[in-house]
């Protein structure tokens, strides 16, 4: 097989991993690592440029630690700030040059390529960046491979700004969801956030998924959102409530649900399902809708223990709080009843991380 051949060969590889994975992180690694082989580089970087401090960090690196350097020295910043590709023979007679990464990391670099990574308003995002071509020195051809698989690095990067944008946005909303329901409750934020942070930590335990445990941490804090459409009367009662105003009380789930349910957010999805189950009971004597067991969903299942657990050891108008202690002695007594037996049994596994998360965030 001749080099075309080659390097074709690796193109097609690359596209196949490429369409297979769907972290950033891996999919700009898998991109570094078929450059490397298609140019026969010693090692490739790549870099995302951040505009404020005019600084560059490598997102990817092979054999190197993460570092941020600034755009207004060496090749990366060169092709940075002129959104051009730059090609080195001889590092240390171009002017060029940084010497100071090779100093800082205790590499010795001889030949380089960089190109930039622009968006689709030809912005400057990063820099791809390939190190010391094993033999020979790199070519307008290297350059232009280099280049197509930019454009792949590109789009991702670009895809995963305005997703991060869009998420802590979507964050910024829900949390203030959360805090208009606290403020309607007079319950704290720290209590909300302890229900999110012990979710989590019980979801991770359980072998969710990274991006369920991020889902319920987020969304955790929102299990009574409803509370806002419940009656102040009712609400802030100091004393055991009537049997039509517990009936009043109990919808605040349903109202949760309505509130918060969004058919294209995932986030709100989650809060949704959690507002509508966290009440319900392993063995099916909760509500709304009295499911019992698996059909309750994980997510209502772990805040079910969570907002229990935290409620009972906060205080509120109609109680004094509980002691950790006592309130861990009821879950374990209500396991198998009010509680998934299994998520008890993590709890109990993880008590002294719950004990931790409750004591950086006590009231």
């Amino acid at each position: 097989m001749n080099s075309a051949e080659k390097q074709l060969a690796i193109l097609l590889e690359f596209g196949k991993v490429i369409n297979k994975t769907k972290s950033l992180d891996d999919v700009l690694e898998s991109m570094a690592n078929f450059a490397r082989d298609i140019l026969q580089a010693d090692r490739c970087s790549i870099f995302i440029y951040d505009k404020n401090k005019d600084e560059l960090w490598s997102k990817v690196a092979h054999e190197v630690h993460p570092i941020r350097i600034t755009a207004k020295r060496g090749l990366a910043g060169y092709a940075a700030l002129s959104k051009e590709t730059q090609i080195v023979v001889d590092a240390y007679n171009d002017y060029r040059f940084n010497r100071e990464v090779d100093k800082a990391t205790g590499y010795l670099t001889h030949t380089i390529l960089s190109v930039p990574l622009l968006d689709n308003q030809e912005n400057t995002i990063g820099v791809f960046q390939a190190l010391n071509k094993k033999q020979g020195i790199f070519t307008n051809v290297d350059a232009e491979l280099l280049l197509l698989i930019s454009n792949y690095a590109a789009s991702a990067i670009e895809n995963a700004i305005l997703y991060d944008k869009l998420r802590d946005t979507q964050t910024k909303i829900i949390n203030k969801l959360a805090s208009a329901a606290e403020f309607k409750d007079q319950e704290t934020s720290k209590h909300t956030k302890r229900v999110g942070l012990y979710s989590a930590l019980l979801a991770e335990k359980y072998g969710l998924s990274q991006e369920d445990i991020a889902k319920i941490e987020l969304a955790a804090p929102m299990h009574d959102a409803g509370k806002i459409g419940i009656a102040d009367k009712i609400l802030l009662k100091p004393d055991k409530l009537s049997k039509n105003e517990f009936e009043m009380m109990k919808t605040h789930t349903q109202l949760g649900h309505d509130l918060l349910f969004d058919e294209e957010n995932e986030y709100l999805k989650a809060a949704a399902l959690i507002a509508l189950e966290h009440h319900e009971k392993w063995d099916g004597t909760g509500y709304p809708h009295g499911k019992r067991g698996e059909e309750i969903s994980i997510f209502g299942r772990i805040v079910a223990i969570a907002d229990v657990f935290d409620a009972l050891i906060s205080v509120r108008p109609y109680k004094e709080p509980w002691s950790f202690e006592k309130a861990h002695t009821l879950l374990n007594e209500n396991s198998g009843t009010h509680f998934d037996p299994a998520l008890i049994a993590l709890f109990n596994e993880n008590i002294e991380k719950i004990r931790t998360i409750y004591q950086e965030l006590k009231d």
